[in-house]
């Protein structure tokens, strides 16, 4: 996958790295500028009985290895866990279909998208690096939030600290098209949500967490028995906007069950794999389709230019990679 020769693209995402790099004050060498703080897992995907008549991908027809990546949301490494900017918690999914060829699913822990495109983004981030506690209210990033209504439903939406990551429930920023073989195709969401059930501390106890609880908590939980989470797709009616990170669709809308992650292991090598490993947004294979959401390119280019700056940084990752 290469970076865009369209100079307004190619800038577009240094854009984005910039202002995260701006955010977090720094680059954290041979770290991702958002979701820096994670653990990949192993498993399997397991499709649902019916899962090919919506959709025709390889994935659908059999079971699939897995790996899963599990963060706090800040691109800072050293970010505590039950901390407001671990929040939201992040869950990449790679399906692999092949020797180098895969497919991805990329979800966080909050049901909602503060921007519709990638330059509203690149102003939210400046707001916020603009943002001191020195400077009178309305500060920058207030005036960003009181100028732009979805980005402060966002801000404003519940964001609770699970017990566990085995606990949370995760949900795709943008619509997807799943094609069957009959052509037919419907547009859907994706959500992950824990065989285990949602569960959620309150203020005191998660105050009371240490640092790194969840990661500690999900190495003990996995050493022990298998973790799964169950892969829905909510179905959007012909009326729903696709196009558009910041319209959620109601939730009468019709569920289907698309498969069962089960992951059991820990991938060896940890930190170096997850400097490693770049993440894609476009699914990139038969029977699933971006729709036209316009955070989906953005989001593909700033993964690989995020990516390919951190392999660069670590010895170890640019042996694997060449």
């Amino acid at each position: 996958m290469p970076l865009p020769t369209d100079p307004k693209a190619l800038a577009l995402s240094h854009d984005l790295l910039d202002a995260f790099d701006e955010v977090n004050a720094a680059e954290h060498a041979g770290l991702r500028p958002a979701h820096a703080k994670g653990i990949m897992l192993t498993g399997i995907f397991r499709p649902s009985q019916n899962l090919s008549s919506l959709t025709s991908a390889p994935h659908a027809h059999g079971e699939t290895p897995v790996t899963v990546r599990l963060s706090d949301f800040a691109g800072v490494p050293t970010v505590p866990d039950a901390s407001d900017e671990a929040s939201p918690r992040g869950f990449a999914l790679r399906f692999h279909l092949g020797e180098h060829v895969h497919t991805d699913i990329v979800a966080h822990s909050v049901d909602n998208f503060p921007v519709r495109t990638a330059e509203e983004f690149v102003e939210f981030l400046h707001a916020l690096a603009a943002t001191t506690s020195s400077q009178p209210h309305p500060n920058s990033i207030e005036q960003y939030l009181g100028s732009h209504p979805k980005a402060l439903a966002f801000v404003q939406a519940p964001k609770p600290i699970p017990t566990s990551f085995a606990h949370e429930s995760f949900f795709a920023v943008s619509a997807f098209k799943f094609i069957a073989a009959n052509r037919n195709s419907r547009f859907g969401r994706y959500r992950i949500v824990p065989d285990a059930g949602n569960d959620y501390l309150d203020a005191a106890a998660a105050a009371s967490q240490q640092p790194d609880f969840l990661f500690d908590e999900i190495k003990r939980r996995i050493a022990k028995d298998s973790v799964k989470y169950r892969i829905m797709i909510q179905l959007a009616e012909p009326e729903d906007v696709v196009d558009d990170a910041t319209f959620r669709w109601p939730e009468s809308r019709r569920q289907v069950e698309f498969g069962e992650v089960i992951l059991d292991g820990i991938v060896a090598e940890n930190d170096a794999e997850q400097r490693h490993i770049i993440f894609d947004p476009i699914p990139r294979v038969d029977g699933i389709e971006a729709s036209s959401d316009p955070l989906f390119q953005p989001r593909a280019d700033l993964y690989l230019l995020s990516g390919r700056r951190r392999r660069s940084a670590d010895p170890q990752v640019r042996m694997k990679a060449s």
